[in-house]
């Protein structure tokens, strides 16, 4: 933000001052108004951060191309790393914004917590930030476990929520990594919250695949993972909050919160769920780069 300028003196004042501090003054006008340079932008820089993965550089990138079209100063610092690489560099104010994940976030400032929908999680982020911290608006888009099931399966028994489940009339297998048949949210909390029983298979890398081939017929996927879109996948959703909603929130430093919020929770209305797994189809499958991927998608949806 514009720095403060100091008033003007009057003219009394510039009289009784010595000429030692006259000629200190001699190359401006002290009576000159000081110009307004705030009107348009920032003339401070902000510093947009991104973790080591490729899908939330793509949204650090967004960000990044939207406040510059609206005249901001812009400083790139990607591809840090993970939370205790970057968030130092946050909290101290080096980084000014950065696109995070509202879940895992509250949770590693608070692994107690109990909130689990999208709205519980938001607030409760929002109170355990640190100070000089805050949250803009989240956006739809998340990137956090799901029970994800072929579209072909979904339309047989007409699956939209995993509620949905307990009307398939035949055995349900639940693939995912083997640490799933412990969580929480694993077979037991399935049977807890949805009252629905399944096998469990340690599917790990192949989830997917052993997905699509129908060696499973419900499979734990990253709501973000591009084979949602490639594989024609469907991601059941999640009412009765089953799993820790983890959205695409902007994490910002308070002194330039108000100032970049009309750029940025526009864009966090615009990105969908099915919004960023498209994008992350556009660099895992197109190698396209996060430059180009965010120019088009800024077009595309009228913030350019």
């Amino acid at each position: 933000m514009t720095t403060p300028r100091t008033r003007v003196a009057s003219l009394a004042a510039l009289l009784a001052v010595g000429g030692l501090a006259l000629a200190g003054c001699a190359s401006s006008n002290p009576l000159d108004t000081p110009s307004d340079e705030s009107s348009e932008g920032s003339t401070d820089t902000i510093v947009i951060g991104s973790q080591a993965y490729y899908s939330n550089e793509i949204v650090a990138e967004i960000y990044a191309q939207a406040l510059e079209g609206a005249d901001f100063t812009v400083e790139r610092s990607f591809n840090i790393g993970q939370r205790d690489a970057y968030l130092p560099s946050l909290e101290s104010g080096e980084i000014s914004l950065f696109p995070e994940y509202s879940g895992n976030l509250l949770q590693f400032f608070d692994a107690e917590t109990e909130a689990r929908s999208p709205e519980d999680v938001y607030a409760a982020l929002g109170e355990a930030l640190p100070d000089g911290l805050t949250v803009l608006d989240q956006s739809t888009a998340s990137d956090q476990d799901s029970y994800t099931v072929t579209r072909e399966f979904a339309e047989k028994y007409d699956l939209t929520t995993i509620a949905d489940l307990a009307n398939v009339d035949e055995a349900l297998t639940l693939g995912g990594p083997p640490e799933l048949a412990e969580r929480p949210y694993g077979p037991t909390g399935l049977k807890d919250v949805y009252g629905i029983d399944v096998e469990f298979s340690g599917t790990g890398e192949t989830t997917v695949e052993e997905l699509v081939a129908g060696t499973v017929n419900v499979a734990n996927v990253y709501t973000a993972d591009p084979r949602i879109q490639t594989e024609d996948l469907v991601v059941l959703e999640d009412p009765e909050a089953l799993f820790l909603a983890s959205n695409v929130v902007p994490v910002v430093s308070e002194s330039i919160a108000d100032e970049i919020a009309d750029v940025i929770n526009p864009v966090s209305a615009a990105l969908t769920p099915e919004g960023l797994v498209a994008l992350n189809v556009k660099s895992t499958v197109d190698k396209q780069s996060a430059a180009d991927i965010a120019a088009a998608w800024l077009e595309e949806n009228g913030l350019s």
